[in-house]
């Protein structure tokens, strides 16, 4: 029986949870690699989302509820062989509050790639399917390479010099024309300037002249995922209106979910096994808000060992006839050596 290569999906992806401390210097531990990626959220208290890659380095974030440009920061100071190391008291990363960080492993610091018309620096782990890429926009039509060798079924892009520009992403299951953004609740819409009507392959992905994915001058981070069996699956489902939700197969179980509806102005939802051990998960936080994480009785959300289920009739994931998409990351395969079982 055929099953993933990936046997311990949390090598490559792990949420790892912590408290802060207040204090100038935090070791947290438990992620289980040195991370390449790592996206912080107060989960008690409002504030900002923090990203930061192996690529920009830990000084420099990004925060996926706003516009704005890079900024150099005290907030992270390393990433560690088990983890990362905060480097500040702010309330952002290491206040008195429970937070949540999400963890992907890449290649390190990254290499030069010419696949592509644009020159970038690749950091891409062709195992998990996950890459860091940084280029500089051209303005014109034109092809970054990513490294996966894979096609890359998402794409999140944003520009590390503008705060006008937003976090404008390719999703396969909207087509090479469409657009949707992660710092926004708007629908997903159409345009040949975003992707150049063109989807990606398993060696680029190509621009359009939208200033968000290709301002001329623009230094951009993007951050790419190629689908791998029994590890992470990115796709869409359609809404049935009902508190028993669409049961969505990913063919493991979820360690990690977002959603997103596509057809309409929702945030873009975020779940995770780490924050609800058992079903119903309630606790969301929302990628495109500052918000402090919800835990009321609306929007819950079931994994199981094969798939995820709404069990709510709103909008935000399960409204009768509309559209969503998601990412999701295992935090165990269906099927292999160590198969899931259901929580």
């Amino acid at each position: 029986m055929a099953y993933s290569v990936i046997k311990k999906p949390s090598d490559y992806f792990n949420t790892k949870l912590y408290t802060g401390n207040s204090s100038s210097t935090h070791a947290v531990t438990g992620v289980g690699f040195q991370p390449d990626l790592s996206w912080f959220k107060n989960r008690t208290g409002a504030g900002s989302h923090y990203l930061f890659d192996a690529i920009r380095g830990v000084t420099k974030s990004i925060s996926s509820d706003t516009t704005s440009a890079e900024a150099t920061q005290s907030y992270l100071s390393s990433f560690d062989t088990d983890g990362f190391t905060l480097g500040s008291a702010s309330n952002n990363v290491n206040g008195a509050y429970n937070y949540a960080s999400w963890n992907w492993l890449a290649n390190g610091t990254g290499v030069a790639n010419t696949d592509g018309d644009i020159a970038s620096t690749v950091s891409a782990n062709t195992t998990s399917g996950f890459s860091i890429v940084s280029y500089t926009g051209t303005g014109a039509n034109a092809t970054v390479g990513h490294g996966l060798g894979a096609v890359p079924k998402v794409i999140i892009t944003k520009s590390r010099s503008n705060s006008s520009y937003n976090w404008t992403s390719y999703f396969a299951s909207l087509g090479n024309t469409g657009r949707i953004r992660l710092n926004l609740t708007d629908a997903a819409t159409t345009g040949q300037t975003n992707w150049n009507s063109t989807t990606p392959t398993s060696s680029v992905f190509s621009l359009g002249t939208n200033l968000d994915v290709n301002g001329s001058g623009e230094n951009i981070i993007a951050y790419c995922f190629a689908e791998k069996q029994g590890f992470s699956k990115f796709g869409s489902y359609t809404g049935n209106g009902n508190a028993d939700g669409t049961f969505v197969y990913t063919g493991f179980k979820p360690a990690f979910v977002m959603i997103k509806r596509t057809d309409s102005a929702d945030g873009w939802q975020m779940f995770d096994n780490k924050r609800d051990l058992s079903n119903p998960g309630i606790h969301r936080l929302e990628a495109d808000s500052s918000a402090a994480e919800y835990t009321g009785q609306a929007d819950h959300l079931d994994m199981y060992s094969n798939g995820f289920k709404p069990r709510y009739s709103g909008g935000n994931l399960n409204g009768s006839g509309a559209t969503y998409i998601y990412m999701a990351f295992a935090e165990q395969p269906l099927v292999g050596d160590n198969p899931a079982t259901a929580r």
